[in-house]
């Protein structure tokens, strides 16, 4: 697996379904692929939203499989936030 981080252009462009707290269904599109200490992190943003909103999500493995799970804590939240904007400068 490549471990740098990378933004997605549009011709890789992935977009991801979940569902949200009411059960409806709300799609993603994948932003860029970031790591820290051997760790993934997707950053997605809402496709039918029309804010700036961007998610951050963990790529973790249990049994064998990869899970997204949605970043809550503040401190890791920022240090990928910081990793993320050094892509785009």
């Amino acid at each position: 697996m490549d471990k740098k981080n990378t933004n997605i252009s549009e011709d890789e462009k992935v977009i991801m379904s979940f569902l949200d707290e009411n059960g409806e269904k709300v799609d993603f599109e994948a932003v860029a692929k970031v790591y820290l200490k051997e760790v993934e992190y997707l950053l997605l943003a809402p496709i039918d939203d029309e804010s700036e909103d961007i998610y951050v999500f963990r790529v973790d493995e249990v049994d064998g499989k990869e899970e997204l799970n949605l970043v809550e804590d503040d401190k890791e939240f920022l240090e990928v936030k910081k990793e993320y904007k050094k892509l785009l400068y």
